[in-house]
């Protein structure tokens, strides 16, 4: 199943299983405000990146490689941020869950940039000859 991360060098293992050459999990990675709105749920991750995540040492001080989450400035302008977002992240048994540092302002927008699921090759992208020489991130913006 996931016999082509097996020919890549170990540097490149853990980038490959977060951003899956597997198709095992079709889904796309959904990212949401959790109910009570005090943090961001990472779900629907592919089986080997969420393993890799769970067996990843300093997950919460290296959540910049793997997540982003920015204020996005009133006149909505995404290109024009105003400030990272700290927090740690958490791994549940299916999920990753961001918590902030400070609570999330009611009203504001906040852009989320994340590689899990990130695929860089699909048979249809590969047929159609669409292939990019990097990999693109979900981007989500979500307002709270």
């Amino acid at each position: 199943m996931y016999s082509c991360l097996l020919k890549l060098p170990p540097v490149l293992f853990g980038v490959a299983c977060l951003m899956s050459c597997s198709l095992a999990n079709n889904k796309p990675l959904s990212i949401q405000f959790s109910p009570d709105s005090t943090s961001i749920v990472f779900s629907d991750i592919d089986p080997a990146g969420l393993w890799q995540l769970k067996n990843r040492p300093g997950i919460d001080t290296a959540h910049a490689d793997v997540v982003s989450v920015s204020e996005v400035s009133p006149d909505d302008d995404i290109a024009d941020m105003e400030h990272d977002v700290a927090g740690k992240l958490e791994i549940t048994d299916s999920n990753l869950v961001f918590k902030p540092q400070k609570s999330f302002i009611s009203g504001k927008k906040y852009l989320v940039i994340s590689y899990m699921n990130v695929k860089f090759a699909t048979n249809k992208k590969i047929i159609s000859g669409q292939l990019n020489h990097s990999v693109m991130p979900q981007q989500v913006v979500l307002k709270r």
